[in-house]
C-alpha cells in the first residue's frame, strides 16, 4: 500500500469516540481515532517498508506515527532519526510507548534514554525513562549496568514527588520495570516502592490510575513471573 493509501485506510478505520477517547488523554489534530487493534491489523502492509514506516512518522497524525512504531525495524534506525522522533512526541503515547519502545530495540537505546532522561522537556525527559524501562524488560541481566540502574532507582527516590507531571508516572513505571525484570534489585526496588509510596500524576479527563509500585512488583511476584524477560517491547 502507499503511503496515500494507509491514511485513506486509516481514515476509514477512525471513530468519533475513539478520537475523543485520545484527545482527552492528550492527542490533538491531526487524528482519526483508530484503535490500537486495528492499527496492528495494517503492520503487514508497512513492515517491510522502512520509507513507508518513516513517512507515516513524519506525518504528524496520531494514528499514522503510533503505526509507524509498530511497523518500523529498530535496528535501522539512526540516532537523528529516534531524536527526531521523540521531539515530535508531543503527548504521552506517543513519547511513552512509540518513541520509547523504538528507541529501546534500537542500537542507541542506552545512549538516548540516558540523554534524554536529563531533558528539560517532558516528553523528552518521559521517553528517555520509558526507554530504560523497555531497554530492561528485554535485556539478559548480565548486560545491564547494575550500577547506574541503582543510582537511576535513587533518583526516583530522591526527586520523584518534584518531578513534571508525566514525568513522575514513568518514573514510578522505572522502579517496577527494575522490581519486575532484574531479581538482583527486586528488593531494592520494593524499598524504593514503599519509600515513595503513591505518586500524584494529572491524568486529565480520564478514569486512568497511577500504579503503586510495590503492589505492582509484589503482584508479580506473587505469580513467580520476576525477571522473565520479554522478547520485544514494542506493542
Amino acid at each position: 500500500m502507499t503511503y496515500e493509501e494507509i491514511m485513506q485506510r486509516l481514515e476509514e478505520l477512525g471513530t468519533e469516540q475513539t478520537k475523543k477517547t485520545f484527545m482527552n488523554h492528550g492527542a490533538k489534530e491531526p487524528i482519526f481515532g483508530v484503535r490500537v487493534g486495528d492499527l496492528k491489523k495494517l503492520v503487514k502492509f508497512v513492515k517491510k517498508d522502512q520509507e513507508l514506516a518513516l513517512q507515516l512518522y513524519e506525518s504528524g497524525n496520531h494514528d499514522a506515527m503510533y503505526l509507524a512504531g509498530l511497523s518500523v525495524n529498530p535496528k535501522l534506525m539512526t540516532k537523528e532519526t529516534l531524536q527526531g522522533w521523540a521531539e515530535k512526541a508531543y503527548w504521552y503515547m506517543a513519547a511513552e510507548y512509540t518513541v520509547a519502545q523504538v528507541a529501546a530495540e534500537s542500537e542507541y537505546a542506552l545512549e538516548l534514554a540516558r540523554e534524554w532522561i536529563k531533558s528539560e522537556d517532558e516528553m523528552v525527559s518521559v521517553c528517555g525513562w520509558n526507554t530504560y524501562s523497555n531497554y530492561v524488560s528485554i535485556t539478559p541481566d548480565n548486560e545491564l549496568d547494575i550500577s547506574e540502574i541503582k543510582a537511576l532507582l535513587t533518583q526516583v527516590k530522591n526527586t520523584i514527588h518534584e518531578e513534571r507531571n508525566r514525568v513522575r508516572y514513568v518514573m514510578n513505571g522505572f522502579v517496577i520495570s527494575i522490581g519486575t525484570y532484574v531479581p538482583e534489585l527486586n528488593e531494592e526496588a520494593k524499598k524504593v516502592a514503599e519509600h515513595i509510596g503513591k505518586v500524584h500524576v494529572d491524568v486529565g479527563k480520564t478514569a486512568c490510575k497511577v500504579p503503586l509500585a510495590k503492589e505492582y512488583i509484589e503482584k508479580v511476584e506473587s505469580k513467580g513471573r520476576v525477571g522473565l524477560k520479554r522478547k520485544t517491547c514494542i506493542c
